[in-house]
């Protein structure tokens, strides 16, 4: 099943014409396209899915919506084993947190529309 999942817009970029993000879910980081939500701005809450973000929630709707994933067991359904255990606005800023994808491949070079 695929869900949207609110996570914390971290870093945009436009790489090569498209807009993407690195957006946080908790403990984790992923990679997503913010062509269909250009506005969204880092530090805003964003419902990400299938690699895209669809809209823009606040920090309560964010909490709200994770937490009943995470109870239910959907977060480990979508995001695997790494999925965070609570929601921390905390783990959403925190630089450190595990990449699970990163914009750039080893050779330093963003990716391409394609790759989205």
């Amino acid at each position: 099943m695929c869900l949207a999942i609110p996570g914390r817009l971290i870093e945009k970029v436009d790489a090569d014409g498209t807009l993407v993000g690195k957006v946080a879910f908790g403990g984790i980081t992923r990679q997503a396209s913010l062509d269909f939500l250009p506005e969204a701005e880092v530090g805003d809450y964003v419902l990400v899915h299938v690699g895209f973000a669809i809209s823009k929630v606040d920090e309560e709707e964010a909490r709200t919506t994770f937490e009943y994933m995470q109870q239910v067991g959907l977060l480990e359904e979508e995001l695997g084993e790494a999925a965070p255990e609570s929601f921390s606005p905390k783990l959403y800023e925190d630089s450190t947190a595990p990449r699970l994808a990163n914009f750039a491949d080893r050779t330093g070079n963003a990716p391409s529309r394609g790759e989205l």
